[in-house]
């Protein structure tokens, strides 16, 4: 085993494990509100709604499992910013694929490989800085 890698359920690796599992129900629950809201609406307006929906759930999740913090206004207020960043670039890629002409049902799926990932750096600094 390598030394400074750690391994545990408390160190950085099972930080990361639990923010996969907490992203993919965050994302399997968004993409389903958006998958049943598309056929109605208009694909920027069903993604706001199943972010919003996804959000509520990733905020409680994210505090409680994935990094272990106890929620608070200032890490709720940092949640909402980096999550703020997030939409923002969910939606420029979402419509950034069906432009590039990506089905409007597909379009997320590139769009949540490019914005997982920045998600959560920004996720893990707003609720982990301590200040």
């Amino acid at each position: 085993m390598c030394k400074g890698i750690q391994h545990n359920s408390d160190g950085k690796m099972g930080e990361v494990l639990r923010f996969a599992v907490v992203g993919v129900i965050a994302t399997l629950i968004q993409y389903g509100v958006y998958f049943g809201l598309v056929l109605w609406l208009i694909p920027t307006l069903a993604m706001t709604i199943a972010y919003a929906v996804s959000f509520a759930f990733n905020f409680v999740a994210s505090t409680r499992y994935t990094f272990r913090v106890k929620a608070s206004a200032r890490r709720g207020a940092g949640f909402a910013l980096s999550h703020a960043v997030n939409y923002v670039l969910q939606m420029l890629t979402l419509n950034l694929f069906i432009w590039l002409g990506l089905s409007k049902q597909w379009a997320p799926i590139p769009m949540f490989a490019v914005c997982v990932p920045v998600n959560f750096v920004l996720v893990r600094y707003f609720l982990k800085v301590k200040k």
